[in-house]
């Protein structure tokens, strides 16, 4: 959807500052927006009282002076008056009724009806026209038939002012040289801001020379946002007149700016009975299409889709808006949900199922209480589960779902939904009746006839088509594939094996992000490198059997890799650029040179093409059961094109159906200026005798399908072709509409779908009475040239079969293994991450802390408040000791040597062990064991001297009873007053008693007691049994909570000698005792 109306108020202000910068000309840019939030109680502007005013709606309004629509030569109360007598107000302009909320309020220029010119300026293929008439205002009249025309080339840079003076006639001579001036800076204007259409009327030259727009209609490219967003400044896109703007449709736009994915909503009747939730821009189309062509256009509640793989959660959010605004008003017939779409290429259908079906559940309630029946249909990757998933829901839910994939065409729920077909004539996906059906299809499909052995498929190697731009693909066609795009390679590489290829179509990648490396892909069951190349050039001139570049660089920078592929055009024919929103100057800048030198372009915005035996672009033709299912593996007889990516698969799989196959298919994109426009591809299938049928699919807006009604007029194209022009819904609405695609919008009668499809009908092809119908005719003439003998169908080879990726084989549950790898602590694969089950959000929410979250990562529980303290005190007290310990020391040393962070924290570390800061597990294990045994305190001290042990938590080396360690005190007094149990530490107390009786230095230390308390609060705070309590002791979590804490210390002493800028440090020489070897 690139073409976007702005407000004059917004248009007018970009032309003057714009002007103003590009040329010497002046545009009077005062102006005020008025909407309902405007205090009119007080000018917004000064100079509003000090002029006469014009003021008049600016919603996008056309011919707003005949509809009495304009306030002339007013004064500011007069103008508050006018607007005051109309805003909120309803106003019928012709067949559309709207609410008048915005006016655009600026200066009265006085002038006489001769000073009223009319230009106006729109993009094409070509470049940029320039309509021109000396006659302009209200009255201008057929400007068509009466305007002079200047067409611009695209590359046209250097223009002159002597370009404009062949369409200045009927101007006088001493306005000539000001109005061309005006009229070139005018155009540099239009293309730096990448304007699509712009048209001035009248265009006022005022009696002091200077040229003032009075009336303005524009539209904006806002695919080029990146481009010009600076320039822009702030830009409002508002709905057409008659139709809302709602905040849901603001929010929907918001969430597809911040994903890669396209995300649409329009709003047609908030109180309409239909709704439709579907995945890709042409089937969006088709469905609307087919409830209008049905009778029911009058009750569809809106128009939009889904596409491009979006998340689980933009799925969600999408889909919770939709329900949201469906369950805002209640009809008592109830209402019909359609959740529909193409068979994908490569959107996880399960992945944005599970999305919908979350939005589903928050809403059931509200979808029963409006008696709303849902109705799915839907395939492509994943769908089976997807499908499956659904049908779980509505047994969960009770909510009424009924369920079709593949099996039934792309919109055979919507007769159902409408109660226009009986349900048991189509079963669901899971109904017996559908795998019997499926059968009896596939049977009488069998030729009894064609019994004998089937001969090995052998691919094809050449083609006879003539001599054409895009590249007649063969099986020796080669190519690199430009962006790391794994999956979309592994897919051709499937491709290609299936189809037995000699060798795989991808030759190498290009990533101008990286340094050249490989990337390892399957072949079958082997595995392969594929090179990736930094350079352009270095690829391109290492595999000089390329002659095809898939390109799927981002929208961003599309434009600079096309150009700098062009350059290669001796050896690359033809280009497929995947990306969608592409600006239209870059697109049809780079179809221009790629015209001239010869090389076909597909796309932008496609998934690509495929050539069954051949070649496959990208994801074309989706996962490898669709490519199975729609016989894609090897060639049938039928050739089409398409604008719509998802669509050409549906396309494969209904000319499968209703035939022997596609031949080849190409999807050429929804932008407005495809790079290969219909007739570049038919022609191609018509000079090839492998191809007996065509077929066209095309859509609302653009006139490229009236070149193909002219091929077929004059002949050139003879072969029998069924056409469908999608979007025929589009007459229906009152106000302007645009579908899914950038393209799909008609700019006049003749880009109308409706009057596409009467001129293919005259111009001789098969044109059916609607999609819904489009198999069946191309059924009836697949058979004719059958019972002819014109086309004699090919032997059946068996469907090849090829390996199975193990992570989607898992993901369907057709096979497992044991993990190697286990972790029970943290996950971080669904919405949130979560420790021990717990989610982040919710560990914030309670304010857990540092020890909180120790407390769920180590062991698993939540544990009371008063044990995370003592956690957090812990790592408080053994943070730091000074930096004369082993520890810190290390840690100073390796860093004035100018060591890293890393490897001096390590330094630090590696020196914690029995003799430093390892005593902590010793201590605990130790006195809990005499604890538990029920030993005397001097007895325990005895036992352990007679084993020459050593009491690990006891002794100090100047601290003593009459002289504490502070931090032993602290903590044992926070034990003493929060625990509901000491044991151990009360034993480890009565050890103290005893060995100090010896040494006054021999008491609990703070290791001992960290130790003991440790333990305690383990035992007596309920999250543990004594056992899960010693395990705990046992694994080395008390070393862990002082490696924890003294890394932070470690760290500080990092920084410290960072910060001192400390040189390399030598020890002193007299503080070394040198031994000789006698003296050892």
């Amino acid at each position: 959807m690139s073409a976007k109306a702005v407000r004059e108020y917004h248009g007018k202000k970009l032309i003057a500052r714009h002007v103003a910068a590009l040329s010497e000309h002046r545009i009077d840019d005062r102006s005020v927006l008025v909407t309902p939030d405007t205090d009119l109680r007080t000018p917004p502007e000064p100079w509003l009282t000090e002029t006469r005013l014009v003021v008049k709606p600016d919603q996008l309004i056309k011919r707003r002076g005949k509809a009495g629509l304009v306030g002339i030569n007013l004064d500011w109360p007069g103008v508050v008056q006018w607007i005051s007598e109309r805003m909120g107000q309803e106003q019928q302009i012709e067949q559309v009724v709207g609410v008048l909320d915005h006016f655009i309020v600026e200066p009265f220029v006085f002038h006489q009806q001769q000073d009223e010119y009319y230009v106006c300026i729109h993009s094409n293929r070509e470049g940029e026209e320039i309509l021109f008439t000396a006659e302009g205002g209200v009255d201008v009249g057929d400007v068509d038939a009466k305007a002079q025309r200047l067409l611009v080339p695209i590359d046209d840079k250097s223009l002159s002012v002597e370009r404009f003076l062949p369409i200045l006639n009927g101007v006088s001579e001493d306005r000539v040289g000001k109005l061309a001036s005006f009229l070139l800076t005018l155009l540099n204007v239009y293309r730096k801001l990448n304007f699509v259409y712009m048209e001035i009327n009248p265009l006022v030259y005022m009696s002091d020379g200077r040229i003032a727009p009075l009336d303005l209609a524009a539209k904006i490219d806002e695919t080029a946002a990146f481009l010009n967003a600076t320039d822009w400044g702030h830009l409002d896109f508002p709905a057409p007149f008659g139709r809302k703007d709602y905040p849901e449709e603001s929010y929907i736009r918001e969430l597809d700016s911040k994903t890669g994915a396209s995300l649409k909503l329009t709003i047609l009747n908030p109180n309409g009975r239909i709704w439709t939730m579907v995945a890709g821009g042409g089937a969006s189309v088709v469905y609307a299409d087919t409830i209008s062509d049905l009778g029911y256009g009058n009750e569809i509640a809106n128009y939009g889709e889904y596409s491009g793989a979006p998340s689980t959660e933009h799925t969600y959010e999408y889909a919770k808006t939709l329900i949201s605004l469906m369950t805002k008003e209640k009809d008592p017939r109830g209402k019909i949900f359609l959740i529909g779409g193409g068979i994908a290429n490569f959107t996880d259908v399960a992945a944005t199922f599970t999305g919908l079906i979350k939005a589903m559940h928050a809403f059931q309630e509200e979808l029963k209480l409006h008696n709303i029946q849902i109705w799915v249909r839907r395939a492509g990757p994943n769908y089976q589960e997807g499908l499956q998933l659904m049908r779980t829901c509505g047994k969960e839910t009770d909510l009424p779902i009924h369920i079709y994939g593949p099996e039934t065409h792309v919109t055979a729920i919507v007769p159902l939904a409408l109660g226009l077909e009986k349900v048991e004539n189509i079963p669901e996906f899971d109904d017996p009746g559908h795998l019997d059906a499926n059968r009896k299809r596939e049977s009488n499909e069998e030729n009894p006839k064609k019994k004998q052995k089937r001969p090995d498929y052998v691919g094809q190697v050449a083609d006879h088509e003539a001599d054409h731009k895009v590249e007649n693909f063969t099986a020796m066609t080669r190519c690199v594939v430009y962006g790391l795009q794994n999956r979309a390679v592994q897919g051709m590489l499937d491709f290609d094996f299936m189809c037995k290829r000699a060798k795989p179509s991808v030759a190498a990648m290009i990533f101008p992000f990286a340094a050249n490396h490989f990337v390892k892909f399957y072949w079958g069951t082997d595995e392969i490198l594929m090179p990736v190349y930094q350079s352009t050039e270095e690829a391109l001139s290492k595999h000089k059997e390329v002659t095809v570049v898939v390109n799927f660089a981002s929208f961003r920078s599309v434009y600079d890799s096309v150009m700098e592929i062009l350059e290669y055009s001796n050896q690359i024919k033809t280009i497929a650029i995947i990306a969608e929103g592409v600006p239209e100057s870059q697109t049809r800048a780079f179809i221009k040179v790629a015209s001239e030198r010869n090389v076909g372009i597909i796309g932008p915005a496609t998934v690509g093409g495929i050539k069954p035996g051949c070649f496959r672009i990208g994801n074309t033709g989706g996962m490898l059961d669709n490519i199975v299912m729609s016989k894609l593996y090897r060639p049938g007889s039928v050739a089409y094109v398409s604008r719509s990516g998802g669509l050409s698969n549906e396309l494969n799989n209904l000319i499968c159906r209703n035939s022997d196959g596609v031949y080849e298919g190409v999807a050429i994109g929804g932008d407005r200026y495809p790079g290969s426009r219909f007739i570049d591809h038919l022609l191609r299938y018509n000079d090839n005798p492998n191809v007996h049928i065509l077929v066209l699919l095309g859509e609302v807006g653009g006139v490229d399908e009236y070149q193909v009604c002219e091929a077929l007029k004059e002949g050139r194209i003879s072969k029998p072709m069924v056409a469908w022009c999608i979007g025929t819904c589009a007459s229906i609405f009152p106000f302007e509409v645009q579908f899914g695609h950038a393209g799909a919008l008609a700019h006049g009668d003749l880009e109308t779908a409706r009057a596409k499809n009467q001129a293919l009908k005259e111009a001789g092809a098969h044109v059916p009475e609607n999609f819904f119908e489009f198999g069946n005719t191309l059924k009836q003439l697949y058979q004719s040239l059958v019972d002819a003998g014109t086309l004699v169908p090919q032997p059946e080879p068996e469907p090849p079969k090829i390996p199975m990726d193990y992570s989607w084989a898992k993901r369907l549950g057709l096979v497992r293994k044991p993990a190697q790898f286990i972790s029970s602590i943290s996950d971080d694969r669904g919405e949130e991450l979560t420790y021990s089950g717990m989610p982040i959000s919710e560990i914030f929410e309670r304010d857990l802390g540092i020890g909180g979250v120790l407390s769920l990562l180590w062991f698993r529980r939540q544990l009371p408040p008063y044990a995370t303290k003592f956690i957090e005190m812990i790592l408080m007290i053994t943070a730091d000791h000074g930096p004369a310990v082993s520890g810190a020391h290390n840690t100073i040393v390796a860093t004035r040597a100018g060591k890293d962070l890393v490897s001096s924290l390590a330094s630090g570390l590696l020196t914690i062990g029995p003799r430093f800061g390892g005593a902590l597990d010793d201590a605990a294990i130790m006195f809990t064991e005499a604890s538990d045994a029920g030993l005397d305190a001097e007895q325990f001290v005895k036992d352990m001297r007679k084993q020459n042990k050593l009491v690990m938590g006891i002794g100090h080396r100047i601290k003593s009873l009459t002289n504490p360690d502070k931090r032993v005190e602290i903590i044992k007094k926070y034990a003493l007053e929060n625990f509901s149990g000491n044991t151990v530490l009360e034993f480890a107390l009565a050890v103290e008693q005893v060995t100090t009786k010896k040494k006054a230095n021999l008491i609990l230390n703070v290791d001992g007691c960290i130790a003991v308390c440790f333990v305690d609060m383990l035992r007596t705070c309920g999250a543990f049994s004594n056992q899960e309590a010693d395990e705990i002791i046992k694994n080395g979590s008390l070393n862990g909570l002082f490696v924890l804490g003294r890394s932070m210390g470690f760290i500080g002493h990092f920084l410290d000698q960072r910060r001192l800028k400390q040189g390399l440090y030598r020890h002193p020489w007299d503080d070394i005792s040198y031994l000789d070897t006698t003296d050892v």
